[in-house]
């Protein structure tokens, strides 16, 4: 968790060079700051001299003599480009300020690096980022990435971009040229274009610096092929960021005969830039990879339909309704794509109005300046020296474990005896203890229940991460079953067949797998087929609760929580309540036989102290998800909260329970 002290103490953004330059990662920073600060935070910028990202002596010295400056306990965001490099530094005054690292994308990630400098930079970055107090990303994409640099999710805060509207003076409708329906016209690349009053030609747009990674060549090169049809388009950017490309790439205009057709404008100030907005019909972003891709957003705001690559962040980021995706590099799909909206007048315009039916959902900057507010207002672990780190989850886990053992489907559990029973039985087996490994195992709970509810000798394997809580575990579980093994290890898609003992006859989770992700369920599909053991997954959050009486902002609150459900829990975007579907479909691919059960919680006046952390829980969940609906968040978790203390609160929270088993047989 990120926590920058009181939220009456200014911040102070550092960034490599003139903060007022042009591209994304200035401009966030930019507007990022102006909200702030018009929400009443003290936000300022800072540029520093010297060479980035992999420092000289004068942009060393400038970090240093930057921090040096700041009073003890100062917040600093550094950017990513600025701080990645120097490590050192930031160590040298991490003990005494709270540094937070801005991530747009990672260093080693930009094109064209070599080895040894892509080598260097990961390296780098990956130390300084340990340095931090911790970091904050424009994309959920990127929030994933740094977990190859061992960034704990708990660190990182998304904080995607907004946007300011600017409205559009060019309706599409108006100028978008006509075509025969159902015909695609022949390419003709030779063919000189017409120029008559009915050929409207469209204004394409591209806002990026001239870049290898914004691959304004590629739409170059795409638009070569497209000379017969009517356009004119504008590339936007700074030329002077690498001046050797931007020559290559004025020198392939010319080379094309489009010099007439292909401005290039440099680097363009906010009323510039809003001018060619409004006065474009389509925008373009060929880029390779995007941490993010800001300038998507600046289009839609404006009123503009999209095309745009799927590269890095833009999968998702660009993934909007008006937007129009093509492979990343793949210059023969952008060209199709260029060549529809060229020729093909309804497909455009649908995209146009999608567009303008959309307006009201997209970001503004407001949301992301609400967004950073609340990093000062968390806590982190590490608050309380001394503090027992496991001490909240042990209590959470001792207090639902009632609840727990009262949900679980008994007519689910009866086959798992069944199933258990006939394996330790057959001789073909081996008639010896029956093999269990329990992910997640936590306190115990799981296997204090389930040994009990098992005939025969149980040989456990208890797998979590957690060492207080594996002790909690050890002393519990050892008095009830054979004998016992405890792992402290990381769960992740990429070692689950290691850590699974290969001599398994059952594999079991509680409270589980509506944490992680659709990698991580596959590979844990996959381990199980390997060992033909069987898979016993209970009490997942099925993605429904119900409270009596009922309160008018019950479904925002459970609509808010089943989002947040989707976020990174460690092992990437959490399915949460589609978890138990999808582990479903990929053991019944491998063969197995899977049935699942109800299994939910009925919590009354009788279990108080639980209703109150699950209110208190959700209602925190709903904070980070959405921090602009904090009133009614609070108001509902009030009343809720007033309504458990007086004992007549009523919850039912809904749980899938999942037994799957190997073989062909209708039942176990």
């Amino acid at each position: 968790m990120i926590v920058l002290g009181s939220s009456d103490q200014p911040v102070l953004f550092l960034v490599p060079g003139d903060p007022g330059q042009r591209t994304g990662g200035y401009r966030y920073v930019s507007h990022l700051v102006s909200a702030l600060n018009q929400r009443g935070l003290r936000a300022s910028v800072e540029g520093l001299e010297g060479r980035f990202p992999i420092p000289d002596a004068v942009a060393e010295s400038a970090m240093d003599s930057a921090l040096s400056a700041c009073q003890d306990g100062a917040r600093v965001v550094l950017d990513g480009l600025a701080m990645g490099g120097m490590p050192g530094v930031l160590e040298q005054h991490a003990g005494r300020l709270e540094l937070v690292a801005l991530v747009h994308h990672p260093l080693a990630d930009e094109t064209g690096l070599g080895d040894e400098d892509r080598t260097f930079l990961f390296a780098s970055e990956k130390r300084a980022l340990a340095a931090v107090s911790g970091v904050i990303t424009t994309s959920q994409h990127t929030a994933e990435r740094l977990r190859d640099f061992q960034v704990a999710p708990e660190r990182i805060k998304v904080i995607e971009p907004g946007a300011d509207t600017v409205s559009s003076a060019s309706p599409v409708a108006n100028r978008a040229p006509d075509r025969t329906p159902g015909r695609t016209p022949e390419r003709t690349p030779e063919r000189t274009p017409e120029r008559t009053p009915e050929r409207v030609e469209l204004r394409l747009l591209c806002v990026a610096s001239l870049s290898p990674r914004k691959a304004q060549h590629q739409l170059v090169e795409a638009l070569s092929e497209l000379q017969h049809l009517p356009w004119r388009c504008t590339l936007a950017g700074s030329t002077e960021r690498d001046p050797a490309y931007s020559q290559q790439l004025a020198e392939q205009i010319s080379a094309a005969g489009l010099g007439e057709r292909i401005t290039l404008t440099g680097e363009l100030d906010d009323a510039a830039l809003a001018d060619h907005y409004r006065n474009a019909d389509l925008f373009v972003l060929p880029s390779l990879y995007e941490g993010y891709g800001m300038v998507i957003d600046e289009a839609l705001a404006a009123g503009l339909p999209v095309i745009t690559s799927d590269g890095g962040a833009l999968a998702s980021t660009g993934n909007r309704p008006g937007v129009r995706q093509y492979p990343a590099g793949s210059v023969m799909a952008l060209c199709n794509c260029l060549e529809l909206c060229l020729t093909d007048r309804k497909a455009l315009m649908e995209m146009a109005d999608t567009v303008q039916q959309n307006a009201g959902a997209i970001r503004r900057w407001s949301d992301a300046a609400a967004e950073f507010e609340t990093v000062f207002e968390r806590q982190p672990p590490q608050s309380s020296p001394g503090k027992d780190h496991s001490q909240f989850d042990q209590n959470w886990l001792a207090l639902r474990e009632p609840a727990d053992h009262q949900a679980r489907n008994r007519q689910l559990l009866a086959r798992v005896q069944d199933w258990t029973a006939e394996r330790t039985q057959n001789p073909a087996n081996g008639q010896g203890a029956l093999k269990i490994a329990d992910l997640g195992a936590g306190a115990g709970s799981n296997g204090v229940f389930l040994s009990a509810a098992l005939a025969g000798k149980q040989h456990w394997t208890l797998l979590d991460q957690d060492p207080l809580l594996l002790a909690q575990a050890r002393g519990r579980l050892a008095p009830l079953v054979d004998s016992l093994d405890i792992r402290q290890c990381t769960l992740e898609a990429d070692n689950l067949a290691e850590r699974v003992p290969v001599e398994t006859d059952l594999v079991t989770a509680s409270a589980l797998i509506d944490l992680t992700s659709a990698p991580w369920l596959d590979a844990l599909a996959k381990t199980a087929k390997a060992r033909q053991a069987a898979v016993y997954i209970v009490l997942s959050y099925a993605g429904e609760f119900r409270l009596n009486p009922e309160h008018p902002d019950d479904n925002l609150i459970r609509s808010l929580v089943n989002d947040h459900q989707h976020g990174d829990k460690g092992s990437g975007a959490a399915l949460g309540p589609d978890a138990t579907e999808h582990l479903k479909e990929r053991l019944q691919d491998l063969g197995y036989q899977v049935a699942v059960a109800s299994s939910p919680w009925k919590l009354n006046g009788d279990d108080q102290a639980l209703q109150t952390a699950l209110i208190s829980g959700w209602c925190e969940a709903a904070l980070e998800q959405n921090p602009a609906q904090r009133s009614r968040i609070r108001d509902w978790q009030a009343a809720r909260l007033s309504a458990a203390e007086q004992g007549g609160l009523a919850i039912e929270v809904a749980h899938h329970d999942l037994f799957a088993w190997p073989g062909t047989d209708a039942t176990p």
